[in-house]
């Protein structure tokens, strides 16, 4: 079955807002993960203030529903903005199904990073549609299904 998820960015305070969120609808965190423990990429550059900073934390909200969030990185090629920090994050049980809803969606859109395997264990993407909305389209593979809303 797809779901669909809320995805928040925050600037530099996500795992503040996640814990608050936690008081409200209480459960646990299934997983948090920060920048410094992703594998080192020629890709991608990450300073030293961003280390620390939370990569990926969820909040299951219901059986359903998963509350997702990370820390934004600054980069030359954008910046926070309050009101845009937020993402739909779609999640597929197969890779045709995350190649389709992907290849449409993302039709006169802008691709910030094309569907393909991730040292997660995911098949995954993210672009912004043509109308402004940023998405996110995974795929747990083979072997890590219980991952799929980590």
């Amino acid at each position: 079955m797809t779901t669909i998820n809320p995805y928040l960015t925050f600037n530099g305070n996500c795992l503040e807002a996640f814990t608050f969120y936690k008081t409200v609808f209480g459960g646990e965190f299934p997983f948090v993960g920060k920048f410094k423990d992703m594998p080192a990429s020629s890709d991608f550059a990450l300073a030293e203030k961003d280390r620390e900073k939370i990569m990926h934390i969820s909040l299951p909200i219901s059986e359903e529903t998963v509350l997702m969030g990370s820390d934004f990185i600054d980069n030359a090629n954008s910046s926070f903005v309050e009101g845009n920090n937020y993402t739909i994050s779609i999640n597929t049980d197969s890779m045709e199904e995350a190649d389709r809803l992907f290849d449409n969606l993302s039709i006169g859109g802008i691709v910030t990073m094309p569907l393909n395997k991730t040292f997660w264990e995911s098949y995954f993407g993210m672009f912004t549609d043509k109308f402004g909305v940023n998405w996110m389209v995974s795929c747990a593979l083979e072997g890590h299904k219980n991952n799929k809303n980590k």
